[in-house]
């Protein structure tokens, strides 16, 4: 990275990953400006770490002898996030917040609140990648298979990225807390955060039923035989196994679709059941970096989830609203609600939202 004291506003969240990516960045000649983002606000909310993630950041930034920020984005998480989140799950479908946030609160209010303050770039402590080049900005694959973030970034458009900086894309989480270790800084044994983008690990099913009513109806198989009640069908997902309360010999039971005008939930038994197979999927809102859809003749590589390998496909149909993904091989509980994102070797191209299945 070329540095002639570019000012770089840095998101702090109180975590090993953008602690070490201010610091890189204070190292590569950088003007480094801290901000955190507070984006969770609940007056019953006994759980949130905001405060302790707000405190752990501040100490990083001592340290590293920058200025920080706090600013609240709680107003816009919550129409721009949040409220999309609940809707979703009352539809049936089973969202990936951190998406969303990514696209909506960290590259778009954090940016606009970043260019407010004179910064040339935003950073971020994404295990990604982006590679410059005369066609644009391309987003690569975070060098840390078991990292790499890429899939909740790929919503992001070129004025973002062009904006952007990943100082921690190109290493192992292992050499992200070695760095921050051999600095000093108070993060770099902090358990990584887990559960719903800003919200946190909670016990999901309490949580939701703050804010939609429990719906119980009935669990059956494919066939009609009724194995038991479900309390919402907002609290399960496809291919689901634990939680579902059906006990008995044989194999253990999972959740293969879900009827919400009749409010049915269908399981099977084994987790090699064909109803758990998709050999297609449909895919809308659609988001490419570079602008445009790739060429559909060509062969891909898609996730249906954060963590799964690539599944090789090819693009079947596609126009500007929808897009038919083939897979070479059928997967395995493709979820409504999920991101399919599509990369070509290291490149990420894009994606969207999974509408249906077959």
């Amino acid at each position: 990275m070329n540095s002639t004291k570019q000012r770089v506003v840095v998101g702090l969240s109180g975590g090993v990953d953008s602690s070490v990516a201010a610091l890189l960045l204070k190292e590569q000649g950088y003007e480094v400006v801290g901000l955190f983002m507070k984006n969770w606000e609940d007056e019953v909310d006994t759980q949130c770490r905001a405060r302790e993630d707000l405190i752990d950041a501040v100490a990083v930034a001592d340290i590293l002898d920058i200025e920080i920020e706090s600013v609240n984005f709680s107003a816009e998480y919550r129409e721009r996030v949040f409220q999309n989140f609940l809707s979703e799950y009352q539809a049936g479908r089973t969202p990936n917040p951190d998406i969303l946030c990514n696209s909506e609160i960290k590259f778009k209010a954090f940016l606009d609140h970043a260019m407010t303050l004179g910064a040339d770039f935003i950073a971020t402590g994404h295990y990604a990648r982006l590679r410059h080049g005369p066609a644009g900005v391309q987003l690569l694959r975070g060098l840390d298979p078991g990292k790499d973030q890429s899939y909740f970034l790929y919503r992001l458009n070129q004025q973002q990225l062009a904006r952007t900086l990943f100082p921690v894309g190109a290493l192992q989480k292992s050499a992200v807390r070695a760095l921050a270790r051999q600095a000093g800084l108070p993060t770099a044994t902090k358990k990584d955060s887990t559960g719903i983008c800003f919200i946190g690990e909670r016990p999901f099913r309490q949580f939701l039923q703050r804010y939609l009513p429990i719906t119980p109806g009935l669990m059956q198989t494919p066939t009609g035989q009724v194995m038991g009640t479900h309390q919402g069908l907002m609290y399960y997902t496809l291919g689901q196994r634990q939680g579902l309360g059906i006990g008995g010999p044989g194999e253990p039971w999972f959740v293969a679709a879900k009827d919400l005008q009749h409010n049915l939930l269908t399981v099977v038994q084994g987790h090699d059941h064909p109803a758990l197979y998709s050999q297609s999927v449909q895919v809308e809102q659609l988001s490419w970096i570079a602008g445009a859809p790739p060429a559909p003749e060509r062969r891909f590589g898609a996730k249906n989830r954060y963590r799964q390998s690539d599944a090789p496909c090819t693009l079947e149909s596609s126009s500007p609203q929808h897009l038919k993904l083939r897979f070479d091989h059928p997967q395995w509980a493709v979820t409504p609600g999920q991101s399919a994102v599509i990369y070509q070797g290291e490149v990420c191209l894009g994606g969207g939202i999974i509408a249906a299945s077959e």
